[in-house]
């Protein structure tokens, strides 16, 4: 029996028995139908383990850890940066509702339609929006946040800076994983993670239904639209309400693009 075939054969036990239900019940289903842990926990890849010094390994040893899914230390749900690897991996190929194809001038201004197709479909069926977000407009929030350029970082000595395609600083990062900021759907990562463009737009776009909140409570006082969200999560939105010159400049660019992707097709 082969390597691959262990493997799968150990996932389809660990879902198994995971999903028996415990004494008090709740969901154990998955979230999403990418998602193959149920709600409460995510699934760890196979990868080897460095153990410490013994009698029998004075050198100490590596041991392989098999797939499996691990309890969230919330409860609710979380998503890891292999698990969004292997969400991307296996279900983003082929997806409709693309954003436009036009590279908007930069060199990798298309490479990574994919991974903003997967992830904006992701959250729209987890988080379930009154109004779907569209793909084109988190291409153009991009194209004017890093101009697709993963390695991005906003103040190369300042630990907190901005980083990746979407520019999300360290503070964003450590709220994606807070209870007190988000009440369901963590993003677990670090700061070395959102140099990974797939964990950067998963990130980038849990954030921005964030920012959406954000808008609608404290900004305008009603649901905000997804522009009106795109311009809070730039931190212009404010500005823009008070009809701030600085605002209606930094904005510009991100509107450029978005007309641009906009018009693509029609």
């Amino acid at each position: 029996m082969d390597k691959l075939t262990n493997v799968k054969k150990n996932r389809k036990r660990q879902i198994r028995k995971s999903r028996k239900k415990p004494s008090t019940y709740v969901s154990r289903t998955p979230v999403h139908p990418w998602r193959v842990c149920p709600y409460g926990e995510h699934q760890v890849v196979e990868h080897p383990k460095h153990n410490p010094p013994s009698k029998a390994h004075p050198d100490g040893s590596i041991s392989t850890v098999q797939w499996h899914c691990a309890r969230n230390p919330s409860g609710k749900d979380q998503l890891y940066p292999d698990e969004i690897r292997e969400i991307a991996t296996q279900h983003f190929s082929g997806l409709k509702n693309r954003p436009c194809p036009l590279s908007l001038g930069f060199k990798n201004g298309s490479k990574y339609d994919d991974l903003i197709t997967g992830w904006v479909q992701y959250w729209n069926e987890v988080l379930k929006p009154d109004q779907l977000l569209e793909p084109n407009l988190v291409k153009a929030l991009i194209a004017s946040e890093s101009g697709f350029r993963p390695e991005l970082l906003h103040k190369k000595r300042d630990p907190g800076s901005a980083r990746g395609l979407m520019q999300i600083t360290n503070d964003a990062r450590k709220l994606l994983n807070n209870e007190k900021e988000l009440k369901d759907h963590f993003v677990t990562v670090t700061r070395q993670d959102l140099d990974d463009p797939g964990v950067n737009i998963c990130a980038g776009v849990r954030w921005l239904f964030r920012k959406r909140e954000i808008a609608s409570v404290v900004r305008v006082k009603r649901q905000a639209t997804w522009l009106e969200a795109a311009e809070e999560y730039k931190g212009d939105l404010k500005g823009l309400l008070n009809k701030d010159p600085g605002s209606q400049g930094d904005v510009a660019p991100f509107l450029k693009y978005l007309e641009k992707v906009e018009k693509c097709g029609k």
